[in-house]
């Protein structure tokens, strides 16, 4: 039965398994921001409902042309231009979601929201939402390796944000490594595991 607040993109295809889950995706700036664009059409496709949200860095390596053909929705990048909600972004937003996913999650936005900062959307939403959060870091292997970065994705875990990855492999900057993005299968078995009713 569709929510009272339903939004365009809302309805299921015919044949496919509606779980009428609201997923928000969080997209920060990262070569590995075409996974998140796969990871979103999985998701539309399995029946979830996705609204993306980019932060201007992301937007320099994934259009947001992308998501709104993926979603049928609006893609959101600023707090200060409300498309949907006019109390703010980010209460509506977060006020609808079951599961806020960041990915790919940089390691500035680790340190913002390990740090309680609300530079972008994406960061001001991971402190407003009320549902599950799960980030995929991804970012250069030294920058993932750095003491401060893992201090931040310490701090994010001990706050009871869920974590996926990062994984070892082949970098752009042609350096292999750990920081790679998990690939979008990994990233939709945690996002079943932070969706499971608890025991």
């Amino acid at each position: 039965m569709p929510a009272a607040d339903q939004s365009p993109g809302d309805d299921a295809s015919p044949g496919r398994d509606s779980r009428g889950r609201e997923i928000l995706l969080g997209v920060t700036g990262s070569v590995a921001a075409y996974k998140a664009a796969d990871l979103c059409s999985k998701l539309v496709q399995r029946g979830d409902r996705v609204t993306a949200v980019l932060t201007d860095s992301a937007e320099r390596f994934i259009g947001r042309t992308t998501f709104e053909a993926l979603t049928t929705r609006p893609v959101y990048t600023s707090q200060w231009q409300p498309q949907e909600h006019f109390r703010g972004e980010h209460i509506g937003l977060a006020a609808r979601a079951d599961l806020y996913v960041i990915a790919p999650c940089s390691a500035n936005m680790l340190g913002q929201i390990a740090g309680g900062l609300a530079g972008d959307l994406v960061s001001l939403l991971a402190l407003t939402v009320t549902c599950p959060v799960l980030v995929a870091p991804a970012m250069n292997r030294e920058m993932w390796e750095k003491p401060a970065v893992q201090r931040n994705a310490a701090q994010l875990r001990e706050d009871g944000i869920r974590q996926v990855g990062p994984d070892e492999g082949w970098q752009s900057c042609r350096a292999v490594g750990t920081g790679r993005m998990s690939e979008p299968a990994a990233i939709l078995e945690a996002i079943d595991a932070a969706l499971a009713p608890a025991d």
